[in-house]
């Protein structure tokens, strides 16, 4: 029999040690989406000439802000007092990982929506700006005023694009990382892994779209260096928990004979990464159009590596 002795009350931790659900795996899951999306909102526009690129590249950045809120509100529904959520943005804390992810959230709406606004045609454009719910909300001339001033500063703001896309794919893995009390995730490897994770899982999305074939040409080639670099990186990680004293042996438990070892070897490294690694691997050898099984491997991968790990941090 198992006795438990406690000095304190907290409902939301007394007696139980997990408090995550399935919130905080998908925030982190389409956190790293929105990452790959803007990354490549500027590979594209630099690698891919402007005669052979597809209107889904142009409307790529618009997109950004639709997967990003729908991260923000699977965070929303896992917070506990929904009211407090302004005090996020009454203060910067620089020591905080959770305030520098707060700001980076807020400043990717206005970037990507300028972005995508001066990356489409007249046509494109004046579609959009006199699109009906625009017109009943009266900002369809906001629209075409905020285009205007936007298409001169296209290069500075797919930079700025592409830092926040880094910025927000390092921070997803990073808020795990500094919570050096979980033995799972007290590692160095985790920014850089979910970072290098959310760019492949951003390419793998695009693909599912009819972009042109240079654009497909493009995502292929960076998505199987990302898996490659994203395989090395785990390795790394296994690797840091095994030689990182008991606490860390025993994290590396859950994964290498442990509760988590089938879901983990099964879902991430070989379903999510070995497969579609082999799949890409043989379509680019054969010149052939990328298909979607690779694709849908890699979202599952990204997801199930997300979902296990902060399950197993809280083991």
């Amino acid at each position: 029999m198992t006795e438990i002795e406690l000095n304190r009350s907290n409902h939301l931790i007394d007696p139980h040690l997990q408090i995550w659900g399935w919130e905080i795996p998908v925030y982190l899951f389409l956190g790293g989406v929105t990452a790959g999306l803007m990354i490549f909102s500027a590979l594209l526009a630099w690698r891919v000439p402007e005669q052979h690129r597809s209107r889904w590249a142009r409307w790529l950045p618009l997109g950004v802000p639709i997967v990003l809120s729908l991260g923000m509100l699977a965070l929303f529904l896992d917070i506990e007092l929904k009211r407090h959520v302004y005090r996020f943005y009454a203060a910067f804390i620089v020591t905080s990982p959770m305030s520098w992810g707060s700001w980076i959230l807020v400043l990717i709406y206005p970037v990507t929506i300028l972005l995508g606004l001066a990356q489409l045609t007249d046509e494109e454009a004046g579609r959009l700006c006199g699109w009906g719910p625009l017109r009943v909300l009266r900002i369809g001339a906001l629209c075409g005023w905020l285009r205007s001033k936007s298409l001169a500063a296209v290069p500075g703001l797919r930079w700025i694009t592409l830092v926040l896309g880094i910025a927000l794919g390092g921070y997803t893995g990073i808020l795990l990382g500094t919570l050096g009390a979980r033995p799972a995730w007290s590692s160095a490897m985790l920014g850089p892994l979910f970072l290098v994770s959310g760019f492949s899982t951003g390419a793998a999305l695009l693909m599912f779209f009819p972009v042109s074939e240079p654009e497909h040409h493009v995502l292929r080639r960076w998505d199987l260096g990302a898996v490659g670099l994203e395989i090395v990186l785990l390795g790394l990680f296994i690797l840091g928990l095994v030689t990182g004293g008991a606490a860390g042996q025993e994290a590396a438990g859950l994964f290498l004979g442990g509760k988590y070892t089938a879901s983990f070897w099964s879902l991430v490294v070989i379903g999510g990464l070995a497969v579609p690694l082999l799949i890409e691997t043989v379509e680019a050898l054969r010149g052939t159009r990328p298909s979607f099984a690779a694709p849908l491997f890699l979202l599952v991968g990204g997801l199930s590596l997300r979902w296990i790990l902060v399950a197993a941090g809280q083991a």
